[in-house]
């Protein structure tokens, strides 16, 4: 299990988790982190996963975020999206790439949310160290950047939704100036939007 999107600005978070029998079933594709890959191999590995294995996805927008935070942390609000994917496949070992710095107590928090018994291996870089994990890093990744492909439909130009791309920033800035707030694929709760948010508004006062 993985996920994209966490630190964006900009469109949803998405948790996948994939299910396999056995990790050998993963061997014939060349599965890696999903951020090494090209577009086109991850939406050709993306293919082969939904026919041949179980998946689970939650989607969660801007919207979703925001008032999550309202109620407790961001490391909090994706282990509950993980436990959530996770009981789409109810299997009894999970590997997940680790939101907290402390592994093995963000392992027990998304245990703590499931109603079944499961094995939770929760380990940094988990994306990059077992192909599993890698393979629900892909899932995550194409269901996010489609995502954000029909948000670029409806306003244009915003980037990849991430704080570090001038492109987004640029986005951003513009539609507060002309509209007066962010638009509603923002996450308004994130400061990035906050700080864009009063330096606009000041420009015409």
């Amino acid at each position: 299990m993985d996920e994209a999107g966490k630190g964006s600005v900009l469109g949803p978070m998405v948790v996948a988790a994939v299910g396999c029998r056995a990790v050998e079933d993963l061997a014939a594709l060349p599965i890696k982190d999903s951020k090494v890959l090209r577009p086109k191999q991850r939406e050709e590995i993306y293919g082969v996963l939904f026919k041949e294995f179980s998946i689970a996805v939650v989607t969660i927008d801007a919207a979703g975020i925001d008032d999550c935070r309202t109620r407790m942390s961001m490391n909090e609000c994706v282990a509950e999206l993980h436990a959530e994917a996770l009981m789409g496949l109810r299997p009894e070992q999970a590997y997940l790439d680790a939101c907290d710095v402390n592994a093995e107590r963000y392992g027990r928090t998304v245990a703590g949310h499931l109603d079944f018994p499961c094995d939770i291996v929760a380990e940094h870089r988990a994306d990059a160290r077992h192909k599993i994990v890698g393979a629900a890093s892909i899932v995550a990744k194409v269901t996010r950047d489609r995502a954000i492909w029909e948000l670029s439909q409806q306003y244009g130009k915003i980037g990849s939704g991430y704080p570090s791309d001038p492109v987004t920033i640029e986005f951003l800035r513009s539609y507060i100036r002309e509209y007066g707030s962010p638009p509603p694929c923002a996450r308004r709760s994130w400061k990035t939007v906050t700080n864009l948010s009063q330096t606009t508004i000041r420009d015409f006062s």
